[in-house]
């Protein structure tokens, strides 16, 4: 008798492990609360690492479409001081795929191929050890019951209340995030500007990213320490006023830098969140979490890897459980693994975000100059 399975979130997490899980020949029930595929925009780009989010791909049959989709000249990353003058200039080198870029939407594309997602389910709690199995409840009243839920749903999961008490807590950094569209035909300057890749400059306590996506769209990334509170004299939703503002913060910086934010478009606020370094819980059966659920940690390029490799790495883990008694220890044996990954890596994000949007903009510099390549 096949575990009856679900997983909670279609992002790359829960589609990693659903995929991983459908090669194996395992049927899982994923749900998501948007209503479609094409609910909400996507999102930027991600880098997929090669012993990360590649492996992870690797282990549901696709890294060779993944490499067919993605973009190596991505990788091109340049700094410039707040004046314009470039710093640094980093170029990948023929046939780098270390990090390639590849756009979320396609790899959610990517990831869905065969799989039957119920779109439109939204989770508003999880109940472990009921008599039947797990029970989820929706938000239109119905109820299931399954061997094993797994939560994928994002920082604000509705599936980790069950195993954990922990909750985000705001960091002290804010993003506003942009866009421009058609770069390279409305703002060449800009193009230039930007390269294959993507261009960061930092000051005191503030940042500027520019990040190319495919087909000429570039996101756009503000980065502040301020209180939660900042933005209580504005409204939000008002584009110029919120361009206003941000002109206003980034004052001084060279006006090609400001173009970012003078041409772009809708303004998204986003103030980073994260979970305690070494979030774990206690084990319960039947519940487990993934990706930003279990570990959420500074946006410093690594998170959706974590979770896509967690994601396949839990799916092959269940696959070779010989016996339905042997489902919660094989759960429990990855919680153990994840947590002491997870748990590296969410010091060095931490660490890395306290400089990167630092009083002392050098500290920005000479953390990419530890991680990028000689």
């Amino acid at each position: 008798m096949r575990h009856r399975i679900a997983v909670i979130g279609g992002g790359p997490a829960g589609l990693t492990f659903a995929r991983v899980l459908h090669r194996h020949d395992h049927r899982v029930t994923v749900l998501e609360r948007d209503p479609g595929p094409d609910a909400r925009p996507p999102g930027g780009t991600l880098d997929l690492h090669e012993g990360l989010g590649q492996l992870a791909l690797a282990k549901a049959g696709l890294l060779a479409e993944f490499q067919a989709l993605s973009r190596p000249e991505g990788q091109a990353m340049r700094i410039l001081d707040t004046d314009g003058t470039v710093l640094r200039d980093w170029q990948p080198r023929p046939g780098d795929r270390a990090n390639p870029e590849i756009d979320r939407g396609q790899l959610r594309d990517l990831l869905l191929g065969p799989l039957d997602v119920q779109w439109g389910r939204s989770v508003t709690q999880v109940v472990p050890q009921t008599r039947d199995g797990v029970l989820v409840h929706f938000a239109d009243g119905r109820q299931e019951t399954f061997d094993l839920v797994i939560g994928a749903d994002g920082a604000w999961s509705r599936v980790r209340p069950a195993i954990s008490s922990a909750t985000p807590h705001y960091t002290g950094v804010t993003s506003v995030e942009t866009s421009l569209d058609d770069i390279d035909t409305r703002h060449p300057d800009l193009a230039r500007l930007i390269g294959d890749g993507s261009v960061a400059v930092y000051g005191v306590n503030r940042g500027l990213v520019a990040q190319r996506n495919s087909g000429g769209h570039v996101k756009v990334y503000a980065q502040f320490r301020v209180p939660l509170d900042w933005h209580t004299d504005l409204d939000l939703a008002e584009v110029e006023a919120v361009r206003s503002s941000l002109l206003a913060l980034f004052d001084g910086w060279a006006a090609p830098v400001l173009d970012l934010l003078r041409h772009g478009t809708a303004f998204v606020h986003r103030p980073l969140y994260v979970l305690p370094v070494s979030h774990t819980w206690a084990h319960v059966p039947g519940v487990t979490l993934l990706g930003d659920a279990a570990h959420l940690m500074p946006p410093l390029g690594v998170g959706a890897n974590l979770a896509m490799l967690e994601g396949a790495e839990l799916a092959e883990s269940i696959a070779a459980a010989p016996g339905p008694g042997d489902l919660d220890e094989a759960v429990r044996a990855f919680e153990e693994q994840m947590w002491a990954r997870a748990g590296r890596w969410a010091r060095i994000t931490t660490a890395g975000l306290e400089r990167l949007v630092s009083p002392d903009p050098a500290e920005a510099l000479a953390l990419f100059d530890e991680v990028q390549p000689s």
